[in-house]
């Protein structure tokens, strides 16, 4: 069995090589994102381990304690664990952010990458942490030691002047020396500036006085978790001693590298299932033309299980060598992804490929087998069923079995999809499921889709390509479940690529209206992500030229004794005064009373009930949602209509004021410039600053800037998604090939009776170019549907449906109807009259 199954592979091989293609290329991708996801693992956990050679347990919070009273190391705690038994040094970890300003003014490497740390040096001068490669360590506030990486790359030498931004203002220090590090920062592509500890402890510390943790080296011969045991009994409630090999292990199960890996792998799955419509229409053609062969080993004696074994079996076959040929593309995969997000600078965050893995071996051999075996169960079953009778026929016609039962499921299932769809708005989970549902209904009624659309483009397909328009519009319905089969891969690609067109386009739209309405007024200062405004900012604003008011705004959630959290913009009360920052309507009260009160929008106060004089009692709550800070009651001392950016809730500075100064990040600087000065006061601003982490933003320049931040997240679904898309195209290419081998005949025949070369090649070409569309309208019709949905579950969202882009997607389904006929087309009149009216195939 075994010998005839590889000979009958060897034989139709030229038949399996588009759906061996496809499972290559969806194995290729298993493959390649489970190498490149363990080799990110294995790399950091190096990285981890090269970053802090001197670590054998740390010393760190434990997550229980609350904002305002979370335990953090001191320098007590650290003299204690210094002299334990075991312990050969102990040292304090400040760690928080700090950028580098290149010479051409701006920052060096990403923001969310930009590190800043304390240089702890030991004997001679030296931190084994940052060992120098030029230079010494820093000493004294203007003084700074920058990775050897980062001061290549922006040029700067030892003894240069250089600008760095650090707790929101710009500072000019002396580079004192260039280190190597092991970080993970660096790999990143980022920076890592090293200060000396007095001034990293006011820049960076959790608490004057405190660390964000300590590190401990055991001395020789003391185990790591020996020496955790030990420095657990010693240390206070709220904090944990955790080993040298937990943290490296943390390391390598990141959150963020895990969610990359099931994404990666979800893309592949989903290039998977597309390529199953390949396979499967493959087969179920491959049965058709060889229905006299499996009725003849009927004849001679083999039961039907004995045929579905041979098919299942060629399945194997193909899959086994897909696999093979898709794990070694799977290397290069995983290569080219390490390529696509380099660091891009110091040491690489990915360690070697290991591609002898078990894992990803195993899967890929599963998956290509398994895969294909079950993509090909059902055709292999119907050609189980060929009756041994139709051995002494000369050909087997395609039995014509009524759709009226499909299309009722079909209606069904569509009608199901669509109520989900209503019902899930807002729902990822309801969503995904409701959209598979509508894509199964919509594919059951694919055939009955295809005739509508023949009849409605017989009369065109006339015009424009004469008899062969006809014929080729025929043949679209002469098989209708096989289009359907064809036409499913692209409805499933286009789905996806829809809703994702969708979904972005909305998300850009609700980004720059939400941009325009944080805009009260001309000018707006904001900080780039994970950067920081500092709190003197505003002041230095307000004094400059053509500037008429400036002001800080800082944002707070109010945890309420008797109510929901409320969000309150905290503010200077001058700022908000008659003439000033923006223009609010007062129903009640006075926004000059403002310092012993709270002022609430009009909406606010209708929800709850809330009037002039009424006492509000609560607790600010820090980020992460704990109580903070002492109880605040207010007395509402105004109800009024503004801004969103100053809403729904007004506190002056001094209600959430500690130590003297407000508590509490600074989100932005609101800036009203002199009538007609905009355009001078923002160039006034930006030279007064010469900080390039803020952002001086006019209203145009904050739509514009929102509505861009989403190309980056859309470059990278696209470029996933055109697996998707080169899957389903082959698979058009792939119908077309198998058809113009069972219609060789057909083909001939036509020739014969006077259609030429030109003719048959139009005809082909119809058809591919039919599928195609009625594919992909099917699937954009499916994406918008799930990306609206999804959008329209969203408060505040705005749905927008480019149809230009979309308009786009089904002129290239046209496109690639027109490219998978072009070869099928050569091969078919290629053949010569005699042999196709023999029907000679081959």
């Amino acid at each position: 069995m075994l010998r005839a199954v590889l000979r009958s592979v060897f034989r139709d091989r030229h038949r399996f090589l588009l759906p061996a293609v496809a499972v290559l290329i969806g194995v290729a991708c298993v493959s390649g994102s489970l190498l490149y996801t363990q080799s990110l693992a294995r790399g950091a956990a190096r990285l981890q381990h090269a970053s802090r050679p001197d670590v054998s347990v740390e010393v760190r919070p434990d997550g229980s304690g609350t904002a305002e009273g979370a335990a953090a190391p001191d320098e007590a705690l650290r003299h204690r664990l210094s002299a334990l038994s075991g312990v050969t040094a102990a040292r304090g970890t400040l760690r928080g952010r700090a950028f580098l300003v290149g010479r051409d003014g701006t920052l060096v490497g990403p923001p969310s990458a930009a590190t800043g740390v304390n240089f702890v040096p030991r004997g001679h001068g030296r931190d084994p942490r940052y060992p120098m490669t030029r230079g010494r360590g820093p000493h004294g506030p203007g003084e700074v030691a920058v990775d050897r990486w980062s001061a290549r790359r922006a040029g700067y030498r030892v003894g240069d002047r250089v600008r760095v931004v650090v707790a929101g203002e710009v500072r000019s220090a002396r580079l004192t020396g260039t280190f190597t590090v092991y970080d993970p920062a660096t790999a990143g592509g980022g920076t890592v500036l090293a200060f000396d500890e007095p001034t990293a402890r006011a820049l960076f510390a959790p608490a004057p006085g405190r660390y964000a943790s300590v590190t401990l080296t055991a001395a020789p011969g003391t185990s790591a978790s020996a020496l955790a045991e030990r420095v657990t009994r010693a240390l206070p409630r709220g904090l944990e001693a955790v080993t040298r090999a937990r943290l490296d292990a943390e390391a390598a199960e990141a959150p963020d590298r895990r969610k990359l890996g099931t994404l990666l792998l979800l893309f592949a799955g989903i290039a998977l299932f597309v390529s199953a419509f390949l396979v499967s229409n493959t087969f179920t053609m491959l049965s058709t033309v060889r229905a006299r062969e499996l009725a003849l080993l009927r004849a001679v004696g083999a039961s039907r299980r004995r045929v579905l074994g041979t098919v299942l079996a060629e399945a194997a076959v193909v899959g086994a060598a897909a696999a093979v040929a898709g794990y070694a593309l799977g290397v290069g995969v995983a290569t080219l992804l390490a390529d696509l997000f380099p660091a891009a600078a110091g040491p690489a965050s990915t360690a070697p490929l290991d591609v002898l893995s078990p894992l990803p071996l195993l899967t890929a051999l599963c998956v290509g087998v398994g895969f294909t075996a079950a993509a090909a169960y059902l055709p292999a079953l119907r050609a189980s069923a060929v009756a041994p009778v139709a051995a002494l026929r000369t050909s087997v016609p395609d039995p014509a079995v009524s759709l009226r039962r499909r299309n009722r499921i079909g209606s069904a299932v569509t009608a199901a999809g669509a109520l989900l769809l209503i019902a899930g708005q807002g729902e990822l989970g309801a969503l995904c499921v409701a959209t598979s549902v509508l894509l199964a209904g919509l594919i059951l009624l694919t055939p009955q889709a295809a005739r509508a659309a023949t009849r409605v483009l017989r009369a065109p397909a006339r015009r424009l390509a004469g008899m062969s328009g006809t014929l080729a519009l025929a043949n679209v319905c002469r098989n209708p479940r096989r289009t359907a089969a064809t036409a499913g891969a692209l409805t499933v690609c286009l789905a996806l690529v829809s809703a994702v067109t969708v979904g972005l386009s909305s998300l850009s739209a609700t980004a720059g209206r939400e941009a325009e309405a944080a805009m009260p007024t001309d000018l707006r200062i904001t900080a780039v992500d994970f950067a920081e405004i500092n709190a003197r900012t505003a002041a230095k604003v307000a004094r400059l030229p053509h500037v008429a008011a400036a002001g800080s705004v800082r944002e707070v959630r109010l945890r309420l004794r008797e109510g929901p959290d409320v969000w309150a913009a905290v503010v200077d009360p001058e700022a908000v005064g008659p003439g000033r920052l923006a223009d609010f309507t007062v129903h009640t009260g006075d926004l000059a009373d403002l310092p012993r009160g709270i002022a609430v929008t009009r909406d606010l106060a209708a929800e709850h009930g809330w009037r002039l004089g009424d006492r509000l009692t609560g607790r600010r709550l820090s980020d992460a949602g704990a109580p903070a800070g002492p109880a605040l009651e207010r007395e509402i001392v105004a109800v009024y209509d503004g801004p969103e950016a100053l809403g729904p809730a007004l506190l002056p500075e001094s209600a959430v004021t500690g130590k003297g100064a407000p508590s509490g990040e600074v989100t932005s600087v609101l800036v009203r410039a002199e009538a007609g000065r905009t355009a001078a006061a923002k160039e006034e601003i930006r030279r007064a600053l010469r900080n390039p982490a803020l952002l001086v933003e006019d209203r145009g320049d904050a739509v514009r800037n929102a509505g861009q931040g989403f190309g980056a997240l859309r470059s990278v679904l696209y470029a996933m998604l055109s697996v998707t898309a080169v899957v389903a195209a082959l698979g058009v290419a792939n119908t077309m090939s198998m058809a113009v081998f069972e219609r060789t005949r057909e083909i001939g025949l036509l020739r014969v009776v006077g259609l030429d070369r030109a003719g048959v090649r139009s005809l082909l070409r119809v058809e591919s170019v039919v599928v195609s569309a009625l594919g992909a309208g099917l699937g954009i019709l499916a994406g918008v549907a799930a990306g609206v949905a999804a959008v329209a579950g969203q408060s505040g969202a705005v749905v927008s449906v480019p149809w230009m882009s979309l308009s786009a997607l089904l002129v290239g389904a046209g496109v690639v109807g027109v490219l998978a006929a072009l070869g099928p087309g050569t091969r078919a009149v290629a053949v010569p009259v005699t042999r196709a009216i023999a029907g000679e195939v081959g």
